[in-house]
Order: structure tokens, then C-alpha cells, then sequence
């Protein structure tokens, strides 16, 4: 292989998260860089790693630690990124940071944090393998940042650019509150989640409207949940998670999380989604659908904290 910059491109086709790995020198000053080759490893015991060059400058430092940090930066955060991506004199002065619990910097408004002891180091090629056990870890639940082909994207750039570029779309929620489920008659006599249709130039509002004017209750929208296009009728379906508020429903029905009606809903696609948010909801980890109402794929994205 002799066109290294072609393999690079091809590895850059990986969407990937991206991180600020981060220790301290012998003097315990704080160093850091933005890397995007991290992955979690086992859960018990429980190891990460992220991959270093050898002609980092960071190289000593990292490889002699005792530990390392890895923060995951969230949506909000690609300033972040530049900046320990770049040979910036001050690094941590443009960051809210602090000592984790083993001792590396961890970030404020991260998606999450690890701090870890140094497990083992690897030689691989030109890089070298860190591996990290976790000592102490938090959650923020934050949508994490995400870079591919050079470039940075995050899901509320996708979901707007969705929302308004699609011309026949429908707008969904998984709406739910203590435990249960809202569901509305699908005009067949079963039951289906709550959909309203989008006009050009419309929202995430129509759909909180909708649910306002026909349910009667406030929606609080969440994250994206599933997209998906119905290849009998060409429309594209675009659901979200959703907190509702308190009272009675003008119109529907609550049912529990864990025992909805599944006989009584036709829609196929609309049936998965239900009880997928079900069995998700046990272990409070929630991804994303991609795909059409018979086949896709499920992307993870956040846990509860």
C-alpha cells in the first residue's frame, strides 16, 4: 500500500465521535489533543482505547502516564475540538476543566467523561494502542459531536436540514409520561403514535401544536428516534421522543410502556417503534432508526445519565 493519503480518505469515510484525550506531565501540568480513534473495549473489566501517533508530541508524556482521560465532546463543542487540534500555546485556557477522580482533566458540558489508569500499551505500526481502564466515568446524556470526510456534523444539523428539505413528511412523537405511552385511533379501529403533516416551511412547533389542539396536553419534544420512508405510499416519517404534561387527553389513550396493544396496531412500522421504545426504555439507552417500514438500521446515540 503506497498511497497513504488514499487510505486516509477511505478511513475517513467512518463516521466517527470526536474526543480530547487528555493527562497530566510529570510536572502536573494538563495536556490534551482532539482524536477521533476511540472505542470502548470490554465492560468487564472495564476498558476503552484510543489510538496515538508516534510522532505526536505527546508521545512521552502519554505512554509514561499513569492514566489518561477521555472526554467526549458534544454538539456544542467543536470550538473545543479546534483548539486541541491545533498547536494552541494555552490549551486549557479557552476550556471549563477540572482533575477527575484518577487525576486526568475532564471537561465541563461534555457528552461524557472517562478518566482511566493506563492498562496496557500496544505497538501498532505507527500508532500506538491505549488501553484505559475505566476508574470513574459520568453521562451527561448530551448529543455527542461527530466528524467524517474532514468535516464536523451533528444531529440538529441533520434534523433541520430533514425537516426542510423533504416535501411530503410526516411528523411523529413517542410521546409518554409516567410509564406509559400516548396513543391515538388510526381511523381503522386500532391504534397508531400521534402523526401530523408538514408544510413547507413548518417546525418541530406543528407538531407540538398538533398535540395541543387534538390530545389536549403539552409535548416537550426530545431527541430524534426514528426516520423512516414508507415505500407504499413515498412519504417520509420523522418521530421524536416526547415528555407530555399533565391532564386528561382530549382524544387516544395512555397505555404501559412495557404492555401496549400490539394486535391493535396495523402499521407495521409504527408497531416496531413501540416495541423497540419498550425494550429500550428497560435499559434507558435509546437509538435512532434509519431505513424504510420493513428494513434499517438502528444507530445508538445517548443514555440517560
Amino acid at each position: 500500500m503506497s498511497d497513504a493519503r488514499a487510505l486516509r480518505d477511505a478511513f475517513g469515510a467512518f463516521l466517527t465521535g470526536v474526543t480530547v484525550v487528555t493527562t497530566v506531565d510529570r510536572t502536573g501540568a494538563p495536556i490534551g489533543f482532539t482524536a477521533n480513534s476511540f472505542t470502548s473495549v470490554s465492560l468487564d473489566p472495564p476498558l476503552l482505547l484510543v489510538c496515538l501517533a508516534k510522532t505526536s508530541r505527546n508521545y512521552a508524556t502519554l505512554t509514561s502516564a499513569k492514566g489518561f482521560g477521555v472526554n467526549i465532546l458534544s454538539e456544542s463543542q467543536k470550538d473545543v475540538s479546534n483548539t486541541f487540534a491545533r498547536p494552541v500555546e494555552d490549551r486549557f485556557a479557552a476550556v471549563d476543566w477540572r482533575p477527575g477522580p484518577y487525576g486526568s482533566p475532564v471537561f465541563a458540558n461534555v457528552a461524557a467523561w472517562f478518566d482511566c489508569a493506563t492498562h496496557e500499551v500496544i505497538d501498532a505500526g505507527d500508532h500506538v494502542i491505549l488501553i484505559g481502564r475505566v476508574e470513574s466515568f459520568d453521562n451527561s446524556g448530551k448529543t455527542g459531536l461527530g466528524y467524517a470526510r474532514g468535516g464536523y456534523f451533528t444531529p440538529a444539523l441533520a434534523e433541520r436540514s430533514l425537516l426542510a428539505s423533504a416535501e411530503s413528511l410526516l411528523l411523529g412523537a413517542v410521546a409518554v409520561r409516567n410509564g406509559e405511552i400516548l396513543l391515538v385511533e388510526d381511523g381503522k379501529g386500532g391504534w397508531t403514535l400521534p402523526f401530523v403533516e408538514k408544510a413547507e416551511g413548518d417546525g418541530m412547533e406543528v407538531l407540538v401544536g398538533h398535540i395541543a389542539e387534538t390530545v389536549g396536553l403539552t409535548l416537550t419534544t426530545g431527541l430524534l428516534y426514528s426516520v423512516y420512508e414508507d415505500t407504499k405510499t413515498s412519504r417520509q416519517h420523522v418521530v421524536y421522543r416526547g415528555e407530555l404534561g399533565e391532564g386528561i387527553p382530549k382524544q387516544g389513550r395512555f397505555f404501559p410502556i412495557q404492555a401496549p396493544p400490539l394486535a391493535e396496531i396495523s402499521d407495521s412500522a409504527v408497531r416496531d417503534i413501540v416495541t423497540r421504545y419498550g425494550a429500550e426504555s428497560t435499559l434507558g439507552n435509546f437509538g435512532v432508526y434509519f431505513g424504510n417500514q420493513e428494513k434499517g438500521r438502528v444507530h445508538a446515540v445517548a443514555a440517560k445519565g
